[in-house]
Formats: structure tokens, sequence, C-alpha cells
């Protein structure tokens, strides 16, 4: 695997833990004093030293009151981490039976444990992850993936993080992910 896809799917990894569950400590503290990232793409590099600073500064205890706040909820959550529903545009839509299909088709079966959707965010982003480092995939299966499950609603997805009331950490969290995808997603259209 090359450097460059092992700092992809290190960035996927990244994306899908800190939407699958509140950033403990551990975490908070890695990325307090992580080093700059050496990336062409200035926003990227903007976005993460943004990141960086904010979770040096961040309680985890606070950040998990916002996280079930906003992404889980009573009844229904303010901010929704499924990605159906930036999609769904009618009633007979189901494309949480496609995605199914599609991780079947690549071989990919969900965990018994995940308590995630398919469709969660964190867990499309782990498919990324997985088809960079575990199966190194063809770039055309990668992109096909992407553009058909994460390019129509990551920009949807990020807008509402970040026009929320949430405090700057998920904010930030979600500009380095609008940065990320829009990077990919660029380098895509490219193939």
């Amino acid at each position: 695997m090359t450097p460059e896809d092992q700092a992809r799917a290190n960035f996927y990894a990244l994306i899908s833990r800190l939407f699958y569950s509140p950033a403990d400590a551990g975490l908070l503290s890695a990325l307090g004093s992580a080093d700059e990232l050496e990336a062409e793409d200035e926003t990227l590099a903007a976005c993460w030293r943004a990141l960086c600073a904010v979770a040096a500064r961040a309680d985890a205890a606070t950040l998990r009151e916002e996280f079930e706040r906003t992404f889980i909820g009573t009844g229904k959550a303010p901010i929704t981490l499924y990605t159906s529903a930036y999609s769904i545009r009618s009633a007979n839509e189901a494309p949480l039976a496609a995605l199914r299909g599609e991780l079947a088709a690549l071989g990919i079966a969900r965990r018994n444990e995940a308590g995630e959707y398919e469709d969660h965010i964190a867990a499309l982003c782990d498919v990324m992850r997985h088809l960079i480092a575990q199966q190194q995939a063809e770039l055309s299966t990668q992109k096909h993936f992407f553009e058909r499950w994460i390019a129509p609603v990551f920009a949807q997805l990020c807008a509402a993080i970040e026009a929320s009331n949430l405090g700057p950490f998920y904010q930030s969290v979600a500009r380095v992910a609008k940065s990320f995808f829009s990077l990919e997603q660029s380098a895509f259209e490219m193939l």
C-alpha cells in the first residue's frame, strides 16, 4: 500500500471514529498533540490545525453530552448521522437495502455487535477504510462506493453540523470531514 493510500485509510478511520461515538480523553489528547498535517491542500491542513487546537482544550464529558444530545437525542435526534436521511427523495426509495446489496457484493457484512445501521456515516467511512487498507480494492471500486454513498450526502451532513449549536469540536470535525471528502471527490473525478 502506498503512503498516500495509508494516509487516506487513516483519515477515513479517524472520521469514522469521531462520528461513531464521543471522543474520549485519550483521543482528545492524541489529537491535541498531533503533528501538523503534511498536505498539499491548505484547506484540509487548516481544518486539521483547528481540530487539533480545539481538541487540546476540549473536555471529554462535555463532548459526550453534546454528542448524545445532538446525534442521539431522545426521540428524534436534532442531527442524524444516517446518510439515508439526506438522500431519500420519495417514500418508495430503499437506499439501505441497496447499500446492503452492494456491501454483500463487495464481501462486506455488518458485524453482529455493530450498533449502527450500514448507512451511518461512520460505517460508510469504515467501509472506505476497509476497501483501501484491507481489500486494497481498485480505485474504480473505491470511486464507485464513494460516489454512490458518501459524495451525494457529505456536504448536507457537514453543513448541518457546522450550522448547529454544537460546540467548536464537532463543528471542527465536520469541517475536516467536508474538506477531506471534497479532496477525495476531486481526486476521484480525475480518474
